[in-house]
């Protein structure tokens, strides 16, 4: 085959991986969009995991770069195939980590929690991730859009075809409460903490990692005035500092974690140095605070950790004791 007819057939090639790019992240959006389907997170994953695949693919196979795994046998390439004869191409993951991967270090790390939270769920059932997770996958939306269109153009961007979703009712109280980490499944939870405690804190907090938003109920201020459901407010400008200082910001975070040698520290750092672990155990158990109902801690995996409302009652408790405790 002539130069010219390889650089037209991986041209083709490229362009029909686009295209099937862009139709898998339609679908994962329709489908998380969709009432009445209970099963969106998984099926969003999988199918945003494949649209991404797709993505690199095509980029990399403009770009020349052999996205088939081989092995070198002196000096030939002998690659690997399935049990029918196919190449054995790259999956996601290994196309994040090649030295030329055009993403930047944030979109990496939303895709790699993403892949990490597909190896979880696709072992066992899981339920109740929807929410907690959607800030990941609104970024895993906004990241592909952005990226189909720099990486090859205007015309396969999928935000002219989408609308943000409708809801039949205002955010409740109960629903504000199923955001909580303690309502997760142990597995998922898990690896949330251990995935989101390896980033430093400008990649945690990056748009491009997990996009969050803060929705304040508005009404327009003239009669025939047009309102909007959504209204973007600039970081740092004096309305955002406002709305900040009025309204309870519902992060779609884990919430923070200590292991019990932590939380005697803690209070050991704040004068109570006769605290120790053993006086530690003895309140919680007295508390029967290990119990998931009264949301002092979470099991993960293994081990208890206790959140930050723990922490105050300890420090209560060594305050009301301070003769016993006071170095």
């Amino acid at each position: 085959m002539s130069s010219k007819k390889r650089i037209r057939r991986a041209g083709s090639i490229s362009t029909e991986l686009v295209k099937k790019s862009r139709e898998a992240a339609l679908a994962a959006v329709q489908i998380f969009n969709n009432p009445q389907i209970t099963f969106k997170s998984e099926l969003y994953i999988v199918l945003m995991v494949v649209a991404w695949t797709y993505l690199l693919h095509a980029h990399y196979r403009r770009k020349n770069i052999d996205y088939r795994y081989f092995k070198i046998r002196k000096t030939k390439r002998i690659y690997d195939r399935t049990k029918s004869g196919a190449y054995k191409h790259w999956e996601l993951e290994r196309c994040l980590n090649e030295e030329n991967c055009p993403l930047d270090i944030d979109t990496r790390n939303n895709l790699r929690f993403l892949i990490g939270i597909r190896h979880e769920i696709e072992h066992q059932m899981t339920s109740r991730i929807d929410t907690t997770l959607s800030a990941k996958f609104q970024a895993a939306c906004l990241n592909f859009n952005r990226y189909i269109k720099s990486l090859f153009d205007e015309k396969y961007a999928i935000d002219r075809h989408l609308s943000f979703s409708l809801q039949f009712s205002a955010i409740s109280k109960a629903q504000v409460d199923q955001l909580d980490g303690e309502n997760l499944p142990a597995h998922i939870s898990g690896y949330i903490t251990d995935f989101e405690s390896e980033l430093s804190d400008d990649e945690y907090n990056s748009q491009a990692f997990a996009y969050r938003v803060l929705f304040v109920a508005k009404t327009a201020n003239h009669k025939g005035q047009a309102d909007t459901v959504i209204e973007f407010v600039k970081p740092g400008t004096e309305l955002a500092q406002s709305v900040n200082k009025t309204y309870a910001l519902i992060k779609e975070t884990e919430r923070p974690k200590l292991l019990p040698s932590q939380v005697v520290s803690t209070m050991n750092k704040e004068g109570f140095s006769r605290f120790k672990m053993s006086d530690h155990s003895d309140l919680w158990r007295a508390m029967a605070a290990k119990d998931p109902s009264k949301g002092f801690g979470v099991q993960v995996a293994k081990t208890w950790y206790w959140y930050e409302r723990w922490l105050d009652e300890v420090r209560k408790h060594c305050n009301e004791n301070r003769t016993k405790y006071n170095g």
